[in-house]
């Protein structure tokens, strides 16, 4: 594909999005990037089209933000510190969903050697303060997760994708470790309703939108004292596309 620098990326707001996720198994994708290569560019980040993401999820000792999220609460949030592996810069940040269905996400940068220590970072603890309906003092790391990430730009720049793969979980309160093999998470990042080669492509596959939190199903999948009754079918689905056995408890 043709490359599209990050600088030129953050030119492409896309005001009125709309953002659709899908699950595919892995070895769908080169066949689907195959048929779409001339219609998109790919993100180039220090020379790399395939960056490496770290993210570290924050949560209380009850974990009340992913309970929040099982438990279909309306208006919820994350907590997170993500790296950028290749750029080599870390953000804190905190994202919302509202009760009409409305993502929005505020962040701070804050240095790579912090992320796992920001209750002693002052500027962490005054964004959250200002930013999050739970104080920084209340939360503690919960979950790592790093995976691979591929960002396109279709040539009209009426959308992005952003395709995830490898995705690896490693839960910080039990110690126990996951791999999402074979597991793909596509997000569809749209201007309004515009016509999506990429969706179109996934629904003559049969692949319909599906939701998807990286932080719930892979703290369901680690952390056997959760509850996890509500994502069921959700980790039979991925199961299924995984070839993994279920092994989580209701």
């Amino acid at each position: 594909m043709q490359p599209i620098t990050l600088k030129e990326m953050e030119g492409i707001r896309l005001m009125n999005r709309v953002d659709t996720k899908f699950l595919i198994k892995e070895e769908l994708l080169p066949e689907l990037l195959e048929q779409i290569k001339d219609d998109y560019r790919a993100q180039v980040v220090e020379g790399e089209q395939v960056c490496r993401y770290n993210t570290l999820y924050y949560d209380t000792i009850d974990a009340e933000m992913y309970h929040n999220h099982h438990n279909e609460k309306l208006n919820r949030q994350k907590v997170r510190a993500r790296t950028y592996v290749e750029s080599g810069i870390s953000f804190l940040e905190v994202k919302r969903k509202s009760n009409k269905g409305r993502t929005t996400k505020d962040r701070i940068r804050i240095p790579v050697d912090e992320v796992g220590d920001i209750a002693h970072n002052a500027a962490a603890m005054e964004f959250l303060s200002k930013n999050s309906t739970i104080p920084g003092t209340e939360i503690i790391p919960q979950l790592a997760n790093t995976f691979d990430r591929i960002t396109l730009v279709n040539n009209g720049k009426t959308e992005r994708l952003t395709i995830d793969s490898h995705i690896h979980f490693k839960n910080l309160r039990t110690g126990i470790e996951k791999d999402a093999t074979n597991l793909v998470v596509v997000e569809l990042k749209q201007d309004g309703q515009c016509f999506s080669l990429f969706k179109s492509l996934l629904t003559d596959y049969k692949v319909l939108p599906k939701s998807f939190s990286k932080y719930a199903l892979g703290s369901a999948v680690t952390n056997p004292n959760l509850k996890t009754n509500r994502f069921k079918n959700k980790l039979r689905y991925i199961n299924k596309l995984t070839d993994t056995e279920d092994d989580t408890n209701d």
